[in-house]
Formats: C-alpha cells, structure tokens, sequence
C-alpha cells in the first residue's frame, strides 16, 4: 500500500482538485502542503486529527524527515503541491529520495495553473491557423535555465507562450521576446492568482507587458501569456465539426 500520495492541489480554488486528491487528503494522517502557494480551504478536507505541515517554512531534509517518520509509523501522508506537480514542483528530488528509503509513493495530478490562466481568459492556446503548440517554459533566475532553453530561442517557433515564475522580470522578457522574434504588437496577457477569489486578467500587448504589471500592482504568483491565440481572431475551424467532414462516427454532408 502506497504511504505518500503526492497530490496536484489544482490551480487555486478549492473545488478544482481532483475527487482522487480530495479523497486522499480526507483520508490523510499527515499533510505536507506548498504554504506559500496552495489554498489554505484545502486544509478544511482534512480530518480533525490530522496533522499539518506548511513546507514553506521547511527545506528538503526536513520535509524528507517527516515523510519517513510517518512512512515508518504506518501513516497516510499527503504531499500537497500546488498545480500539477510536474511542472516545477521539484517532486523528482523528493521522489528519487523515497525511492532509496524504500518508501512507496504515487502522483495523483492536477489541473495546472497554464490550465487555470486559460480559463480566466476563456483562452484556446491551439486555434486552427493560428498556432498548434504550446511552449511552457520561465525566465531564468536565482535558479538558472539551460542556455539552449533561452527565451529568444523559443519565441522564434511564433508558437503560444506560457511563461512562469517570471513576474519580476518582465521589463527583461519584452526585450527577449522581441529579439527572439516577436513583435511589440504581438498580443499578451497577465494571469494574476488564477481561479482564486482574487484573480486578474490583463490583455497587453508584448511591448507592454511591464508597464501593465506595475500599473495593476503585479508582482508576482502571475503567468505571462504571448501569442496571437489571446487575440481570439483569425483563426480557422475545426475540421472535426465540420459538416462535409466524414470521421469515424459521422459522414459528411454533401
């Protein structure tokens, strides 16, 4: 039986963590969440004895020591990251770690917030036409990027753009962008805090992308979108509802 469950918290609300993670974290004996990033109503699923703690305010060892602690006690313990954690969670580490205690442990995901900041948008991020790849990717910072990732080297795809952990920087990723490829005028967007009470949705431009963080107070727990597909136009249709398109379920009409 699996003792440590890392679970997806989903991207900001309570309501959009999987039934699977709810049940875990209902059943949950021990509960590691990402305090500094996940919804504190996720905590209200737990039990009453249950015991908490915020990995904040804790470095690897120590969120290692409690999960082995409580492993060899026979414990349930939930790893609550923020999102899904397999993009930027940092769950490897802990895994590979487990992994050399002999610990069991699986993954349960959840929707991430690229997913989320689509939602504030009512955002496709693969329109017909316009762009059919997604490229997830972050500034580098205390934490360095591989150079062969560079900014500039993604935007000359001219695909749509994710960009994370970024907020800070922005003054920087315009100039980036540009110099990779895209024009000031290419359509952006700041997703601030996305699905939770307090999120904000800014349509900008790339060349813009600064001065509309700091004339909203954004600084941080936001996502940087570029690409045409946030200005919502000139994209084709879906030959999938097409009516003189013939799939396996339906002919076409003539």
């Amino acid at each position: 039986m699996k003792t440590i469950h890392f679970v997806g918290a989903g991207s900001g609300a309570a309501d959009l963590i999987t039934v699977r993670g709810k049940n875990y974290l209902q059943k949950a004996d021990v509960i590691i969440y990402a305090g500094s990033l996940v919804n504190p109503e996720l905590l209200e699923y737990a039990g009453a004895e249950c015991e908490v703690f915020n990995s904040a305010e804790m470095d690897l060892g120590e969120v290692l020591d409690v999960m082995t602690k409580s492993a060899n006690k026979g414990k349930q313990v939930v790893r609550l990251h923020t999102g899904d954690p397999c993009i930027y969670g940092a769950i490897r580490e802990q895994m590979d770690a487990l992994d050399e205690r002999g610990i069991p442990y699986d993954y349960c995901p959840g929707v991430s917030s690229f997913c989320g900041a689509a939602s504030a948008l009512n955002l496709e991020y693969t329109l017909q036409g316009v762009s059919q790849s997604v490229i997830i990717t972050r500034m580098a910072g205390r934490t360095p990027v591989p150079e062969r990732e560079s900014i500039e080297s993604f935007a000359a795809h001219d695909a749509t753009m994710v960009i994370f952990l970024s907020t800070g920087l922005l003054k920087e990723l315009s100039g980036r962008l540009v110099a990779g490829g895209y024009g000031e005028d290419t359509p952006a967007a700041i997703v601030y805090k996305a699905t939770w009470d307090d999120e904000k949705a800014f349509v900008c431009t790339v060349g813009t992308l600064a001065e509309t963080a700091e004339k909203n107070g954004i600084t941080k727990t936001a996502l940087i979108i570029i690409g045409d597909v946030v200005a919502c136009s000139g994209y084709d249709k879906s030959k999938l509802y097409d009516s003189g398109f013939t799939t396996e379920f339906r002919n076409g009409k003539q």
